[in-house]
């Protein structure tokens, strides 16, 4: 797409769930949606974020053990790294 910038993985990773939730520009969304069409793997990881959503998406945070939380943001701490 003529005009559209570049969006590279990490920045996609980023700004996904502000993509999902519709909370991005449009200028933000033609880029990721640009960077989709050719990258496998952000595809596989829109994929994989959207079954996460759907599949998790009715879990009240207060009803999850605090071992669980702990481990959660663990996992999500480590991956931000």
């Amino acid at each position: 797409m003529t005009g559209t910038r570049d969006v590279a993985c990490r920045e996609l990773v980023e700004l996904i769930t502000e993509y999902l939730e519709g909370a991005l520009p449009r200028d933000e969304v033609a880029a990721i949606e640009a960077h989709l069409v050719d990258c496998p793997g952000c595809q596989a990881y829109l994929a994989q974020m959207r079954t996460t959503i759907a599949a998790t998406g009715s879990v009240e945070v207060e009803t999850l053990p605090d071992d669980v939380v702990d481990a959660l943001l663990r996992a999500f701490r480590r991956s931000r790294d």
